[in-house]
């Protein structure tokens, strides 16, 4: 099995409704996102001969996703009151509403999926959300 891996960041403000301790109050990271890709066997015709794919495609793919979050508050759908949304979003700050708790966890296989419907074969996906703290998902 064939194996390369790209990595990107970006910096995202997040809190966890419902914990108990510090990650409940509004907080940021720099997320590192390392996406996995494989392959039995390399590309044998063409441009990619001798490639799981090309690196620039999934590059691309991955700082159109990462620079989605890049410099935004994220939160999870139902997390915070209609009159707390509304005054940051009078106060113009650009935020990105998810259906799920935003942990390292929930990214991996959030960035897991979409990279299955860019047409990889994902092998895993990583995110750190501290350097030293990451979680992985794969199938």
């Amino acid at each position: 099995m064939y194996y390369l891996t790209a990595e990107a960041s970006f910096d995202g403000a997040h809190f966890l409704a419902g914990y108990q301790g510090k990650c409940s109050n509004l907080h940021g990271h720099r997320w590192r996102v390392l996406v996995k890709i494989k392959a039995e066997e390399l590309q044998e015709s063409g441009q990619q001969r001798g490639m799981v794919v090309d690196f620039g495609d999934v590059k691309d793919a991955l700082k159109k996703e990462t620079d989605f979050f890049d410099h935004t508050f994220i939160y999870e759908e139902g997390s915070l009151k209609e009159t707390t949304v509304a005054a940051l979003k009078d106060e113009d700050f650009l935020m990105r509403v998810v259906d799920f708790r935003p942990t390292a966890e929930n990214f991996s296989k959030y960035f897991f999926d979409k990279f299955e419907e860019y047409g990889f074969n994902v092998a895993e996906v990583t995110v750190y959300e501290t350097p030293n703290n990451c979680a992985s998902y794969s199938r």
